[in-house]
Order: C-alpha cells, then sequence, then structure tokens
C-alpha cells in the first residue's frame, strides 16, 4: 500500500481552522496539505496560527454537512484528538469536504506498525547518547539490587561495570557509567550486599530462559530471578500463571525486602497448585516470618493463591476499582474528559459529572493500593508480590508508585526514565493496543484491549507532586510528553505490545528513541522543577479524597488559558535563579571577609610586634 492511494486531495486552498485552544480562539483561513504522517494548514502569514498534526494523533474524524436544498454544499470536519485537542476545518466544497474526510479516517486508522512516522524520522540532530541501551535489564537490576542509584548514565561521574551473568558467559562484558566511581561486578551485585530480610545474602541472577519469549510472550528477555530457581522450575511457574507472568523481581527495597509482580494463578480445572512457583516464593520469603500477596484486580474477579499452599503469605486485597477490562478504566478517562470540555453547564453538574466519572475514585485507589504495598516493604520488611489479573496494567501502576514513594532515584529525570522502561516497556504493557483508540471514540468502535492505564499511572505521579512538589526532580510538563508521546509520537520508544515485537520489527535499530530526545541538554533543561531539592526519604502521600486535584494543566490545558500558569512557573524559575546567583554572590562576599579579616589580623600582630 501506497500512502499516495490514501490521499484523495493532498493540498487544498482556502480551508477554515478553528480550534477548541483558549488561548487561540482566532479562525485561520489557509492551505491544508495532507502527507503520508502529518496534516498540515498554514496561512502563510508571519505571526499566525500553523497546524502541524500527525495523522496518529487524530482519535475520531467527525463529519458535519452544510446542506443547500437538499445538497451537501462542504462542510466541518471535526478532528479530535488523542491530546485531547478538538479541531475543526471549515471546507467550500462537497467533493473537497469528502475526499479530506476519507483520507483523514484511512490515514489515521492505519494498523500497519512499520508505516508509523518512527520509522520514516530522522532526527535533524546528534545523538548524544542512544536511550535503547540506556537502561540495560542486567544494568538496571544490577544497581537496584546492590543498593545503588538507578537511572542508567545519570551520573557525571564515569566508571565502568563489568556486567557477567551468571547464567551464561555470551553476554561479554558491558561498559556504563554509574555514580559510585568504582568498577562493581554485577555478578556480585546481583548476589547482592548488606542485611536481608530475604533469602539468604539475597542471591538474585540473570536469567535468560525467555531469550526466545517461549516461556512467556510479553515479558523481555532478560529477567532477574532467585539464583537457586532453576530455569525449569521457571518454566513450570509461567505454565501456572496467566499469560506465562511468572514472578519476576520488580524492586528491592534498602532494607531487602523485595518487591515481585505477576499475573494470577490460571484457573485451569484440575491445577490446584505449582511447587516450583511455591518455590520461588518461599524462597524469596527466606528469613522473614511472613509475606504480603497484594491483588489490585478485586475480590471475586481473580484468582489467587491458595492458602494450604502459600501458608506464609498473607493476601491482602486493594482493587484499583470496579473495573472488568482495561476498557473500563478508558470508559471513566472518556467521561472525565466529556466534563471537562462541558463549559456550559452549573458548576453543581460539573462536579456531579466529575464525581460519577469514577477517575479520581480510580487515582485514590491507585494511590491508597500503592501506600500499602510501600508500608509492608518499608515498614514491616515483608516481600510483596504484586498481582491482578494478566499483570498487565494495575499491577505495574502499583509496583511503580511504590518505587517513586519508596525511592528518591525515581524522582528524578533519568530514575523516572528507567523506571517506565523497566516497569512498562521491558514487563510488557500493551501500549500499541491499549492507545489504539483513546477518550474521543465512541465507545462501541473501541476494542476491549483499550484502556488508559499508563495516563492513570501519570495523574498519581501527578498527585505525588502536587503533595511534593520540591521532591521531583523534573515539572509535570515531562508527564504531559510522556502522555502525548505514548499515543502518537516520532519515537520508537512507546512502539509495539512488548520486547518480542519490538524485536522482530527491529525498533531499536530503526528507530530513534524518545529518551535520546529528552535527555539533550536544551530539552532537558525545560523539563527540569526549579524547586527541586533532593530528598533521600520515604515520601508518603495523603490518600484522603479531599487531598487530590484534577489534573487541569493536562485535562483543562486547551480549555481554560494556561499562559497564567506558564508565567508563574518562568517567575519561579527567575526567583530561584536570582536566590542562586546572590547565594554565590554571599558565599564571595564571606570569603572577602575572611581574607580581610585574616590580613588585619596579621597586620595587628606586625604591630604588637614592633
Amino acid at each position: 500500500m501506497e500512502f499516495a492511494d490514501l490521499i484523495k486531495t493532498p493540498k487544498l486552498d482556502g480551508v477554515f481552522l478553528h480550534t477548541n485552544s483558549s488561548s487561540t480562539n482566532a479562525t485561520v483561513e489557509g492551505t491544508l496539505c495532507i502527507t503520508g504522517h502529518h496534516l498540515l494548514l498554514s496561512a502563510r502569514q508571519e505571526n499566525s496560527q500553523e497546524l502541524w498534526l500527525l495523522h496518529k494523533n487524530i482519535d475520531c474524524v467527525e463529519k458535519k454537512p452544510s446542506m443547500g436544498q437538499n445538497i451537501v454544499m462542504g462542510g466541518i470536519i471535526i478532528l479530535k484528538c488523542k491530546d485531547l485537542r478538538i479541531i475543526s476545518l471549515e471546507i467550500k466544497y462537497a467533493k473537497d469536504f469528502f475526499n479530506v474526510s476519507a483520507s483523514l479516517e484511512a490515514l489515521s486508522a492505519i494498523q500497519n506498525v512499520e508505516l508509523d512516522y518512527p520509522f520514516f524520522y530522522r532526527p535533524m540532530y546528534s545523538i548524544l547518547e542512544d536511550g535503547y541501551t540506556m537502561f540495560r535489564p542486567e544494568l538496571e537490576f544490577a544497581q537496584l539490587i546492590s543498593g545503588l542509584s538507578m537511572g542508567g548514565a545519570s551520573s557525571p561521574n564515569v566508571a565502568n561495570i563489568t556486567i557477567c551473568t551468571p547464567s551464561t558467559s555470551a553476554m561479554g562484558s558491558i561498559h556504563h557509567p554509574l555514580q559510585n566511581g568504582f568498577v562493581l561486578d554485577a555478578a556480585a551485585a546481583l548476589v547482592g550486599s548488606g542485611s536481608c530480610s530475604g533469602v539468604s545474602a539475597c542471591e538474585w541472577r540473570v536469567s535468560h530462559v525467555n531469550k526466545d519469549f517461549g516461556v512467556c510472550a510479553t515479558y523481555g528477555a532478560t529477567l532477574i530471578v532467585p539464583k537457586a530457581i532453576s530455569d525449569e522450575q521457571i518454566a513450570l511457574s509461567a505454565a501456572f500463571r496467566d499469560g506465562g507472568r511468572f514472578p519476576v523481581l520488580s524492586y528491592r527495597h534498602e532494607n531487602g525486602a523485595t518487591l515481585m509482580r505477576s499475573s494470577q494463578p490460571l484457573s485451569t480445572q484440575g491445577i490446584k497448585r505449582c511447587r516450583a512457583d511455591e518455590a520461588i516464593l518461599n524462597l524469596v520469603l527466606g528469613r522473614s516470618k511472613k509475606g504480603f500477596i497484594v491483588d489490585t484486580w478485586g475480590k471475586g474477579k481473580s484468582n489467587t493463591e491458595t492458602d494450604l499452599h502459600y501458608s506464609q503469605w498473607k493476601k491482602v486485597n486493594r482493587a484499583i476499582g470496579n473495573v472488568s477490562s482495561p476498557a473500563a478504566i478508558l470508559d471513566s478517562f472518556a467521561k472525565l474528559i466529556e466534563a471537562c470540555n462541558d463549559t456550559g453547564c452549573t458548576t453543581d453538574k460539573w462536579l456531579s459529572r466529575l464525581e460519577n466519572s469514577g477517575w479520581l475514585s480510580l487515582v485514590l485507589n491507585s494511590l491508597n493500593a500503592s501506600c500499602v504495598v510501600a508500608q509492608c516493604l518499608d515498614q514491616e520488611g515483608s516481600p510483596v508480590l504484586v498481582h491482578g489479573a494478566k499483570g498487565l496494567d494495575s499491577t505495574l501502576i502499583v509496583t511503580s508508585l511504590v518505587q517513586i514513594i519508596l525511592n528518591p532515584d525515581c524522582r528524578t529525570v533519568r530514575g523516572l526514565q528507567a523506571l517506565i522502561e523497566r516497569e512498562w516497556i521491558q514487563a510488557g504493557h500493551p501500549f500499541a493496543s491499549r492507545h489504539r483508540y483513546s477518550c474521543y471514540t465512541p465507545h462501541q468502535l473501541r476494542t476491549k484491549n483499550s484502556g488508559a492505564t499508563f495516563v492513570l499511572f501519570l495523574d498519581c505521579i501527578y498527585q505525588l507532586y502536587t503533595q511534593f512538589p520540591c521532591s521531583f526532580e523534573f515539572s509535570t510538563q515531562l508527564l504531559i510528553l510522556l502522555f502525548e508521546h505514548s499515543y502518537f509520537s516520532q519515537y520508537g520508544t512507546f512502539l509495539c505490545d512488548s520486547e518480542r515485537e519490538r524485536n522482530e520489527l527491529q525498533v531499536h535499530t530503526r528507530t530513534t528513541s524518545l529518551w535520546s530526545y529528552l535527555n539533550r541538554p536544551d530539552v532537558l533543561q525545560t523539563l527540569l522543577n526549579p524547586l527541586y531539592e533532593p530528598n533521600a526519604t520515604v515520601i508518603w502521600p495523603s490518600v484522603a479524597p479531599i487531598s487530590l486535584e484534577l489534573w487541569s494543566e493536562l485535562y483543562l490545558r486547551w480549555v481554560i488559558d494556561q499562559r497564567n500558569l506558564a508565567t508563574t512557573m518562568a517567575q519561579i524559575q527567575e526567583l530561584v535563579t536570582t536566590e542562586k546567583e546572590l547565594r554565590t554572590q554571599a558565599l564571595k562576599l564571606r570569603k572577602q571577609a575572611l581574607e580581610l579579616s585574616q590580613e588585619v589580623m596579621t597586620l595587628i600582630d606586625e604591630v604588637d610586634d614592633e
């Protein structure tokens, strides 16, 4: 298929552009151009509004024909976008109206991943670091288990780290910068260090049992498992779990308590237990008297481990919400955005619609479940296994938020990137399926695999940010960028549903990583939080409903003018910069005063001697 076959009118003059943006209400007349990946509209005048829209950003195309004597005379094409914008294109003539709408419907609905823009995009800047190799699983987990800060090449101090995986010698050595400035044998790191409440010496290893994705189609090729567990036991445990997602290491807390994630046990008739699966959890339990299995899907909805065979593991139900599928989360998100876009209703009715959407309840429940797990790890010192149904959605929300709460490194730019790479992309969250449709696509047209789980996760981070505004290195602008790029992007980071699919399409060699772009110094500077003060402690958020805030910077950004917020942030940045300059000046003056004082004392001593 050629893009030209789908583009019936590549260029059209005299098109009127209307948007729902509160900051640009003016109508613009210009020339519309349709390419294989973009829709462009320009008035060809200085300081005029222009439109540059990826077809992948279009969620829904609506047509409103203009009638005259029962004949279509033209009409308005309404584009409802995944970045929550609503754009209207007014076209004068019927033929052009139908051609443009048909082209946009076809181009926005292309399902062939290899025709997506990331495979055609070539950056106009030099790649300073390859985002696809920054967060290798061996490196990330070696640092995690050894207690070093994570986040790939986040440190300015460079040292070599040699990865010697216990399970294979074919990996060779991988050199990577680390913060501490010494050579770390990652095999030793995976064996562990310091006190541990889990297995003896906290022994872990890198396993390549899933190198051909035969054990679990959604896991990555490289996984971290207890050293005493064989690959055969892993395969047996995978056969016992939904989708083969056996328990794997997600995080090791500084006190040695481990966080693991998996899917629920299968409900296959006749299969009541799996000794290999029990062996994994009992080995992680180690010297701890008890562990916790936290079910995020809901009591009665998912299968859970039997008390008889997992007697030392306490079952805790912390459902994210009354949802039966990931699509239900998207339904809630759609109701939220519908309420946000309704500017004509009364305040009481708007608040009622906001509550009825159930979105903030999902946010509250996600934070609540994460705090419970964090308390088990930090205060009880007990290992925790988190699972939902398939372990692809609510499970990942909780395991990710737990690490942001407990681990200060995850509150940095690189740390958040590493967390998303490790807990979402490498963990097999199906971004392509979940984000194929968004909130504007009618419910009956969405697939059952559609969802807004990642949006919910980002909203939870925003809630943590509002409660601890000085503990995050990044600003909310980074969260908004992640929201957008997870739906449509020129970068390949969020493509496909799993590592297996990305390997088949050679995404890592044929596309550019989003992390490579975000970590460019000029871009990174725009994403930093001017109020950031490193906070090495655990942050315990309030989970009272009154503590939640609507993320207006995202959900209302096309409805309410955000320029005042941008001005305020610029003023804060200016104040912080001025304060730093004054602090530097004060230090210089103190140094000069000290030097003058020493000179005076020297002169006094000389006078006394005379």
